[in-house]
């Protein structure tokens, strides 16, 4: 990867950029006239460009950047302050107070509604495997400035991390988070412009039984897997596949052996 601004980027920016290349132990490349798609070309490899306003990661296409964007967060949250119902925090069993720890974090629309469920005194932890899209997503929770004051303060109150769950998960100690989350890449595409041009830096690494047993072990209440809905995961890593009859992925879970008994 390599760094850049945009073109006729002031001191300020540059400055931002120089730190960035820093910090990921990269090349800082001065932009001169040449396009994102010519300096990724040449260089044969992503490009992360900083700009006055945000972040944007290319890849080596130099076309379809990922940045941060809330996304589906932005109307999910409107309705759940409506008192209307979202299933993903319907199915994690989301109150105020509680802990959720993320595992793929992906552009952080699931970990925004799940801070706004769990509220000023919950707590939510985000794990992304990219280091830049980590980044750029911590970045954009930060700044992002449209939208009704929860949401933002939603948005200010997640802890980013980047690491791989995999090995994240080993560290956790038992039962640390209310609610683990897996939202992995799909075994089959769904269309979505919002995912679409994360394809290109996300993590295919298969959810293994090994994380889905560390899971196990950290959550208090449930662990939660997202996935599409002829997903062989449910089945094959004992996950409660919950039917949702005209969408396209469902939601599958596993109760935490205390919980179940509560229950």
């Amino acid at each position: 990867m390599i760094v850049t601004t945009s073109q006729r980027a002031g001191s300020d920016v540059k400055k931002r950029a120089e730190q960035q290349a820093v910090s990921f132990n990269v090349p800082y490349v001065e932009r001169g006239k040449q396009s994102v798609a010519k300096l990724a070309a040449f260089y044969e490899c992503p490009v992360l460009l900083v700009t006055e306003e945000r972040m944007e990661l290319y890849d080596e296409s130099g076309r379809s950047p990922f940045f941060f964007h809330p996304g589906s967060a932005m109307f999910r949250v409107k309705r759940l302050m409506n008192g209307d119902q979202d299933a993903f925090v319907q199915v994690s069993g989301l109150r105020p107070g509680m802990s959720f720890l993320d595992c793929t974090m992906g552009p952080a629309a699931d970990s925004i509604t799940a801070s706004f469920a769990v509220g000023e005194k919950g707590h939510v932890q985000s794990i992304e495997s990219n280091e830049p899209v980590a980044k750029i997503v911590q970045d954009g929770l930060s700044k992002w400035e449209e939208g009704p004051a929860d949401l933002l303060q939603a948005m200010r109150r997640i802890q980013v991390k980047a690491a791989d769950y995999h090995t994240y998960l080993q560290s956790v100690p038992d039962n640390s988070f209310d609610v683990v989350y897996f939202d992995p890449m799909f075994e089959e595409t769904i269309d979505s412009d919002g995912i679409a041009p994360l394809r290109s830096f996300a993590s295919y690494s298969d959810l293994t039984t090994e994380a889905v047993n560390e899971a196990k072990r950290i959550a208090r209440k449930r662990v939660v897997l997202k996935d599409h809905f002829r997903s062989e995961r449910f089945a094959e890593l004992g996950f409660q596949q919950h039917i949702r009859k005209t969408a396209k992925f469902h939601f599958g879970t596993i109760e935490s052996r205390g919980n179940s008994e509560r229950e």
